[in-house]
């Protein structure tokens, strides 16, 4: 974390130390989004006696019976948003996939929005991504933009290759490997990218913040491990096994990124670690994520705590590690749709070190994140062999 402390001293030493005044009785803080990342932030955000508004299409959102107002809205769409944030003293985001339009409006009659509007829209899109990175000069693996799955056919002689959707991916979808020319018939017919696919050792992800003053810190590197099928992350470890010196690298280009973007706020960077190596990222996200949750139990600050203390310009929490840790995905189980059953919970409770965090939703189907389990440990081996436990003991079913 050696350049979260080096922003820090300069921070520290540049700038006056102020308070956003969240304790105001009138203040109002808006979250764009009422999914489990959201229910996750009020959890944090109740600590500090923080009144959050939440906009979310789904009228049984998790946020529902926990946020201090709820309302049902189509966050892409502009005078909803609109409406929705004039009376808002901040608002943020616990989903990318918002009106960003109707954002800058509300910035320019002096409602604050972190991230930022013009942040939020360069990440919806993985086209702009890829080629901020080339133009900033970060790491990245080498892509050509498509318009359709014509052009994709056009570039056979680069396969394997890796298709995405340059809008509306999520969660794993709209990623696809493309690994010889009988896939070509696979291949997205909307704006994308073709991405050289990676030869890496391992997939990594740094979770880092920054306020409004220029403070920076990093948690820890993870180490992730995907789910086979459903391309959703099914373990993670903290911090991850590599060597210092990679895991340095990680945390240098997270700094790096997030500065370039000039974003207030959290920025999870995903990244690959190649078998010689280098260090790329491969996608971003300027919230919450699902890469950071292991945090809530296995760091001194979590990263829901840290988003609030970055967008309200806080001092950032201590990132330090209380002890090794991982996090396994509840998912739910293929074959089974409706009312969520659990299986094997009070196996899983018995654990030592084992901490269980439900998402609040009702009905369960095929891949459905329910929650997560967070694991504590004092050795690899204990954390790992605790992460299989819960995952072939821990059932969602209907």
């Amino acid at each position: 974390m050696l350049n979260a402390l080096r922003s820090f001293n300069i921070w520290h030493s540049t700038f006056k130390i102020h308070y956003v005044n969240a304790f105001a009785q009138d203040f109002k803080l808006g979250v764009l989004g009422g999914g489990q990342l959201g229910r996750m932030m009020i959890q944090s955000a109740i600590d500090f006696n923080l009144d959050i508004h939440v906009l979310d299409p789904d009228a049984n959102a998790p946020c529902k019976h926990l946020a201090t107002d709820f309302v049902v809205g189509d966050l892409l769409d502009y005078d909803t948003v609109y409406r929705w944030g004039k009376d808002k003293s901040l608002i943020t985001i616990e989903i990318e996939k918002v009106n960003t339009e109707a954002l800058e409006a509300l910035q320019q009659e002096g409602v604050t929005v972190y991230p930022q509007p013009e942040v939020i829209r360069l990440i919806q899109d993985k086209r702009e991504q890829k080629q901020f990175y080339l133009r900033e000069g970060i790491p990245t693996a080498d892509f050509i933009l498509t318009e359709n799955a014509a052009e994709v056919a056009q570039h056979a002689n680069r396969l394997p290759a890796v298709n995405k959707l340059g809008r509306g991916g999520y969660d794993g979808r709209g990623v696809q490997l493309l690994r010889s020319a009988g896939d070509l018939k696979d291949a997205f017919d909307a704006p994308g990218l073709l991405e050289d696919l990676v030869d890496f050792e391992t997939e990594i992800s740094v979770v880092v913040a920054r306020n409004a003053r220029g403070e920076i810190r990093t948690f820890p590197v993870v180490e992730m491990v995907f789910h086979p099928t459903a391309n959703l992350v099914e373990f993670l470890f903290s911090p991850a096994r590599i060597s210092v010196e990679v895991a340095n690298e990680a945390e240098r280009i997270a700094c790096d990124v997030i500065e370039k973007l000039d974003l207030v706020g959290l920025l999870a960077v995903e990244m690959f670690v190649t078998k010689d190596g280098k260090v790329l990222v491969n996608e971003v996200a300027p919230r919450t994520h699902n890469s950071g949750h292991q945090t809530i139990e296995g760091n001194d600050t979590s990263q829901f705590e840290q988003h609030i203390r970055a967008i309200l310009n806080w001092p950032l929490g201590s990132t330090a590690g209380d002890a090794l840790s991982a996090m396994v995905n509840v998912l739910g189980e293929a074959g089974f749709s409706g009312p969520a059953l659990y299986e094997g919970m009070d196996e899983v409770l018995a654990v030592d070190g084992v901490h269980v965090h439900l998402y609040g939703k009702k009905l369960t189907k095929p891949f459905r994140k329910m929650g997560h389990v967070t694991i504590t440990d004092s050795t690899y081996e204990g954390l790992t062999k605790k992460a299989r436990f819960v995952k072939d003991t821990l059932k969602v079913k209907a």
